[in-house]
């Protein structure tokens, strides 16, 4: 459609109907007023492995770039590795280095163990025996500056690949999510108008926002930290069997504890993660809910209530949060504790070794900064485990709206009618909201181009529905609708509605001048076509009072302008649209009488030589209706003029009288 989208008020009222009054169902996202209970939506167990393979499915396009991330972690996880090693070889120099300085000159090595056997100091003579002395020399330094600006350069390298693996990581992750918003906002133009019925625009708009940002975040921080952890174990684990495979094997008892009762621990928190990113949307629709109506909170005395409400949902919120976030801590503090009593196991057992002869002082020093660094990175994939869960959480929310039912698919190749002259017929026209009741049924019209047609009757009546039919917003269960002699279910829904234009009774503006608000009609509209749209429905006059006319910026709430002249710009960015079908939905019911003689004289010149709908309370104002259709129940009871319904003393007859007698009163 070229003009203006549907409103709030729009959208309320295209909710499926109950009965045959046209009310719509009850269901977990149905909003109620400000301060009113709100519903909560369907929480359901996560099924986290599903959802984490499709995660990351969604990361194949950027394969390239993830095997480059692959190969950079390798060199540099690589050279961390090494750094230990090197640094052990350091220790050994300067330890040998004082230890012969303290020995006698002029011996060897071998002279000196069987000396100190030959007096009963065997364990000492096997200590020396596993170093590299040089007895009566102090320490290489010409070594050692060696050894020490090559652990330099190691420490420097691994850096250096670091960043740019976690630069091109960024960039592969940035990329999905951008296509994820992508998908998700093109995803949300397919949906029929009904699944927006059931849903809570605070819960839709925290799923793509805060549940997208999240997903964003945890591939951020999961796959960079997994990726690199996973390497540095199985890095340490290489050069601490070389070391010792004893204190290997000893190192290794952390795994299976490790993973046990991470397993466990993630077990228990992954409802709680679903449950707090539910309460969260929860949360954000109540508050969306309850200051898009401040005013209206402010005028009924609800601000307790919403208070309250506020309060025990903000609770929720806490106690999920407090839950799933405790409960998933756990695994940190869990892993480091196991990490330590190895620690101490290692640091015993290798103290033995170094005392027998079996290993060096650098090659046990090295052992114990590798199974610091074995442990560290179990404890980060412990603590990685908490984000992981709580992004899959997220991504599951935002996998349940793309695996939301679309709207059906435009024919393909689609019809176009071959002229523009506002001819509508409904023949047959069967239609409910829900399959268990029908709203309209057996609807037959015949709309001549030029004609305007009013449409009246009470409340759920199913005006709007059958407005709301006319634009495709909904199916038809059986019949057909035909503009120009073109099936509009055979039609693009695009092509359709760029031939209609609507005004409805809640002004839709959006921040930006007048002149863009206007243009919103007809993008490709010249400043002439706008100037005359908008003479022609009365803006310019109040326009050119402005201090900066057409550029005037509106705000969020288009406060700085009053209703009628929201009103007028509505019309005028009709107007601009050049529609072959006008459909006014009560669209004087909110402004004076002043104002609404000009906004009648608006609508009048947008209707002329135009087919046009006016769904209006106001009787007073369809009078010069070419036909007057009265509704109940969804069907169509009476038809005709002004003066021939008056006459048949019917339904119109009393609706008219009543507010006749309304206005003398």
């Amino acid at each position: 459609m070229s003009n203006t989208p549907t409103t709030k008020k729009s959208a309320a009222r295209m909710t499926a109907p109950a009965g045959a009054m046209g009310q719509r169902p009850s269901g977990p996202g149905m909003r109620g007023g400000p301060g009113m209970g709100m519903g909560m939506p369907t929480e359901k167990s996560l099924n986290f492995g599903p959802s984490a393979k499709r995660l990351i499915s969604r990361l194949r396009p950027e394969r390239t770039r993830l095997i480059l991330v692959i190969i950079l972690a390798v060199v540099s996880v690589t050279l961390s590795v090494l750094g230990p090693w090197m640094l052990g070889k350091a220790t050994n120099v300067i330890f040998n280095g004082a230890i012969s300085a303290k020995l006698p000159a002029g011996v060897t090595k071998s002279q000196l163990v069987m000396g100190l056997k030959a007096k009963g100091q065997d364990q000492l003579a096997s200590m020396l025996q596993g170093m590299d002395i040089n007895p009566g020399h102090g320490i290489d330094f010409g070594a050692l500056s060696q050894i020490l600006i090559a652990v330099l350069a190691i420490y420097v390298g691994a850096f250096v690949f670091g960043i740019f693996q976690a630069r091109i990581l960024n960039v592969s992750v940035q990329n999905t999510i951008f296509k994820l918003r992508k998908e998700t906002e093109a995803k949300l133009h397919r949906l029929p108008l009904s699944y927006f019925d059931t849903i809570q625009r605070g819960e839709l708009l925290s799923r793509v926002t805060n549940d997208i940002d999240n997903v964003s975040q945890s591939l951020q921080q999961t796959l960079s930290q997994v990726l690199v952890s996973l390497l540095t174990v199985i890095g340490v684990l290489v050069m601490m069997f070389s070391i010792s495979p004893v204190l290997a094997l000893i190192a290794l008892v952390s795994i299976p504890a490790s993973l046990a009762l991470t397993m466990v621990i993630a077990k228990r928190s992954q409802k709680l993660f679903v449950d707090q990113w539910a309460k969260t949307g929860q949360l954000n629709a109540h508050i969306e809910e309850s200051f898009t109506g401040h005013a209206l909170v402010k005028v009924f005395g609800r601000s307790k209530a919403v208070e309250q409400r506020f309060g025990e949902l903000n609770e929720q919120l806490y106690k999920s949060s407090f839950g799933a976030q405790f409960v998933s801590g756990i695994i940190m503090p869990t892993m480091m504790f196991i990490g330590n009593l190895v620690y101490v196991g290692i640091a015993v057992v290798g103290g033995l070794f170094v005392a027998n002869g079996n290993l060096t002082l650098g090659a046990i020093q090295s052992f114990i900064q590798y199974s610091r660094q074995f442990n560290q990175p179990l404890a980060q994939l412990g603590s990685m485990a908490n984000l992981m869960q709580s992004g899959v959480a997220s991504a599951e929310r935002v996998f349940e709206l793309l695996d939301a039912q679309e709207q059906s698919a435009d024919l393909d190749p689609a019809e176009s009618p071959s002229n523009r002259t506002g001819t509508l017929t409904f023949e047959d026209v069967k239609f409910g909201y829900t399959p268990e009741t029908t709203l309209i049924s057996n609807l037959n019209l015949s709309v001549k181009p030029g004609q305007t047609i009013a449409i009246v009757g009470p409340t759920g009546a199913g005006k709007t529905t059958l407005v709301n039919l006319i634009l495709r917003f909904y199916e038809l269960n059986a019949g057909r609708i035909t503009l120009d002699g073109v099936d509009i279910a055979h039609m693009t829904r695009e092509d359709l509605r760029s031939r209609i234009g609507m005004v409805l009774q809640d002004t839709w503006l959006f921040k930006g001048t007048i002149r863009d608000n206007i243009a919103y009609g007809n993008p490709d509209a010249t400043e002439e076509q706008i100037v005359e749209a908008a003479k022609a429905t009365y803006v310019d006059r109040f326009v050119r009072t402005l201090p900066a006319g057409y550029d005037t910026v509106l705000d969020d709430e288009a406060s700085n302008v009053s209703a009628g002249e929201k009103q007028l710009l509505t019309i005028a960015r009709a107007f601009l649209s050049q529609p072959t079908v006008l459909i006014l939905d009560e669209a004087t019911s909110s402004v004076d009488t002043r104002t609404e003689v000009l906004v009648q004289r608006a609508m009048a010149a947008l209707r002329k030589d135009r087919t046009s709908f006016v769904i209006a309370h106001r009787l007073s104002t369809i009078r010069d209706a070419d036909l007057i259709l009265v509704m109940e129940h969804g069907d169509i009871v009476e038809q005709g003029t002004h003066n021939e319904l008056i006459k048949l003393s019917g339904p119109y007859a009393k609706l008219y009288q009543s507010q006749f007698e309304a206005t003398d009163a």
